[in-house]
């Protein structure tokens, strides 16, 4: 099931020393160094407060409609980059991981990145309303 989060591939009998774990959320183009840090701190923060992972989901999570999704507390990714900005800014643990300097100055390229994006004209927007001129 490629739709989680966090996928533990099957560990084959006699290799349980070489598990992997598959971290399918990142973007292919976030800085790996950043997103490591920050997925072992939170990581190490869970196991600090003993938090109890749920259980595996094995449902396909793209096939689930918002009602199953609400039921098995499976909340959404950001859908796009404003949003992951305003989640960020709120994060006390990426804040604690970063570091206040980075954290601001990554927080603050983020809000450059989206503006320049958000005053793009996309080949959508040319296709769907140009021909209603």
């Amino acid at each position: 099931n490629r739709s989680t989060l966090v996928r533990v591939p099957r560990i084959r009998e006699g290799h349980e020393n070489s598990t992997r774990l598959e971290l399918r959320s990142a973007d292919p183009v976030a800085n790996p160094y950043l997103t490591f840090a920050l997925m072992l701190a939170a990581g190490m923060k869970g196991m600090e407060d003993k938090l109890t992972p749920p259980e595996p989901m094995e449902d396909d999570i793209f096939e689930l409609s918002p009602k199953q999704l609400q039921e098995r507390q499976i909340d959404l990714l950001p859908a796009n980059l404003f949003e992951a900005i305003q989640l960020t800014e709120n994060s006390t643990l990426v804040r604690e991981t970063l570091g206040d300097h980075v954290f601001e100055k990554f927080i603050e390229n983020k809000k450059i990145e989206w503006n320049d994006w958000r005053r793009q004209v996309t080949d959508y927007e040319v296709n769907r309303y140009l021909p209603i001129l």
